[in-house]
């Protein structure tokens, strides 16, 4: 593991209305304050944090995090339940990949409960608003000493 990490945390569509569209469903707090619960909850980390509306840029962003980055953190929004590309993106890495979602999609409606991105997901956190990032990143950074700490095989 590099001497500083770099986390990558990744937002699709529509998160960049965090705090506006349906507050009583994914709360109060814009994405610039989840951008600062991240890096707060990243300690010594780097964090890239980005959003997109488009699914393309996040397979870009995806494949970056291939080279550049030791963990991903990734809140695919209305794409966890569409998108084979982010998926087939997220089958190419080896680091630790965390699924986030501010709501929790099981307990919403039925096509929000399959989610393509969690077949690639080392784990997902959902359910807990804004503070699902920081649950998310710090899992991410834990697995990714975990896994640079454990002996090759």
């Amino acid at each position: 593991m590099p001497e500083t990490p770099v986390l990558y945390v990744l937002n699709g569509p529509n998160l960049n209305l965090l705090g506006v569209r349906e507050p009583h469903i994914y709360g109060r707090e814009t994405l610039a304050d989840v951008q600062a619960l991240c890096e707060a909850a990243a300690g010594g980390a780097k964090v890239v944090f980005r959003q997109s509306n488009h699914e393309g840029e996040l397979v870009d962003w995806i494949q970056e995090a291939r080279t550049k980055a030791t963990a991903l953190v990734i809140n695919p929004a209305a794409y966890s339940h569409t998108s084979v590309a982010l998926l087939d993106a997220l089958k190419a890495l080896t680091i630790p990949v965390v699924e986030c979602h501010l709501s929790n999609p099981a307990a919403r409606e039925e096509f929000r409960r399959h989610s393509y991105v969690s077949l690639a997901a080392t784990g997902i956190v959902s359910g807990f608003g804004a503070h699902s990032y920081e649950l998310a990143v710090k899992a991410a950074l834990r697995l990714a000493r975990e896994r640079s700490a454990s002996p090759a095989r």
